[in-house]
């Protein structure tokens, strides 16, 4: 099977790199940098094309945890991926599955892979139903992997296979010539994008309660959201601006911390509140190329944390703003976890819908960024001609008029 990394101008001249895949050993080294990511406690399907098998799209989604929805759930992937695959590239040739979970603390990986096979048995029925065979499905668990179609203990013995060292393998080196990153694992990306907990999580609820107290009146008041509005936009370039000064942490948990302490609780809580408005969301949106995405990002991802307690829901738009700048710098497996976990906050959120749709979808994102571009070069000239009036020409009120009896009106 081959993998091929394409570029993103059809008519591009870039030669196309390809990476050979023969065994399950290299379908499994494969996989991280198929989806961007270390997909754990998940069920990922990759379509493969053609008599040289070359990889197309992609779904992954989180394993069930009652064992009633699986069949349910193979159904709906299957039929996704296929449909999928027949509106961008055709129908696929097959299918490779993947089934990622760890030991629970009860369990051994071997009995992962026992526990999982009716799963596997059930995906690929379902693909069969489809016309479209599982071409290889594999269990992989605390550093091993199984093969579900491999029958010869030689090459796919009982106790599974040690997975090669991250790093070490002629596929991670093939990837890293084509350009392919794996950004940590699912759970480590998820992590910073959810809620604090303990007491930092108890003063930003309460953050949040006096801010909804004295802004959710202003914002339900026609007379003043739009200067709620502009106040959250004044706040947004103002906290964008603090951290592209303040350069961020080397990666991991510190560098959440470090910017975590960068945004104080009634800041984060009136920008949270005032991103509920559906124009603010839009020109917040903006900030989203150049030198603006990576600080923006990291606002972004900090508010995600502060959506708290019963502000769960309002996580929605960071999150999809997050996504959207991940989207938008060339980030798509991270674009999608976030998008993913802004619909799980409020399935409703039609930006987020949106977003995660043409993301799966392939489409371009530099439509919507063009679109943002006009939009902010519209409204930006009358900003800039409000600051930059000369003081000599600014209306002065008019004197106030008397009453014959002297009094002020």
């Amino acid at each position: 099977m081959t993998k091929n990394r394409e570029p993103r101008d059809p008519s591009a001249t870039t030669t196309v790199s390809q990476i050979t895949l023969r065994s399950p050993a290299e379908l499994a080294d494969a996989l991280p940098y198929m989806v961007g990511f270390h997909p754990d406690d998940s069920l990922v399907m990759v379509a493969v094309h053609g008599e040289g098998g070359r990889f197309g799209g992609r779904l992954r989604v989180g394993i069930p945890a009652e064992p009633e929805e699986w069949e349910e759930t193979a159904r709906l992937v299957a039929d996704c991926l296929v449909r999928g695959s027949e509106r961008r590239s055709g129908k696929p040739d097959g299918i490779v599955v993947y089934l990622c979970q760890d030991p629970r603390e009860d369990e051994t990986a071997q009995q992962v892979m026992a526990r999982l096979r009716p799963l596997a048995q059930r995906v690929r029925i379902a693909c069969g139903a489809l016309d479209v065979p599982v071409l290889e499905a594999l269990c992989i668990s605390d550093g091993r992997y199984w093969s579900y179609c491999c029958p010869d203990p030689r090459c796919c013995p009982a106790d599974g296979t040690s997975l090669a060292p991250a790093g070490t393998s002629v596929m991670a080196a093939a990837a890293t010539f084509a350009g392919l990153q794996v950004r940590g694992t699912l759970k480590e990306i998820e992590r910073r994008l959810s809620p604090l907990r303990g007491p930092t999580a108890e003063a930003q609820e309460q953050a949040l309660d006096r801010a909804a107290a004295a802004l959710v009146p202003r914002i339900l008041d026609g007379a003043t959201k739009e200067q709620v509005g502009a106040e959250t936009v004044a706040l947004v370039r103002t906290l964008v601006q603090r951290f592209t000064l303040t350069p961020p942490a080397e990666g991991g948990p510190r560098a959440d911390d470090w910017d975590d302490a960068l945004l104080c609780h009634d800041e984060a809580a009136s920008l949270i509140l005032g991103l509920q408005d559906r124009e603010v969301r839009d020109i917040a949106a903006e900030w989203m190329e150049g030198e603006e995405a990576a600080p923006a990002l990291r606002l972004w991802r900090a508010l995600a944390r502060r959506c708290v307690g019963a502000y769960g829901e309002h996580a929605a738009a960071p999150l999809t703003l997050a996504g959207w700048v991940s989207w938008s710098t060339g980030d798509e497996p991270t674009a999608r976890i976030a998008l993913t976990l802004a619909l799980q906050a409020d399935g409703e959120y039609r930006f987020a819908q949106l977003l995660h749709h043409a993301c799966n979808e392939g489409i371009d994102p530099e439509g919507l960024r063009h679109c943002l571009r006009e939009q902010r070069l519209r409204r930006e000239p009358r900003r800039r001609r409000r600051s930059t009036r000369p003081p000599g020409r600014r209306r002065l009120p008019r004197p106030r008029s008397r009453r014959t009896s002297g009094s002020d009106r």
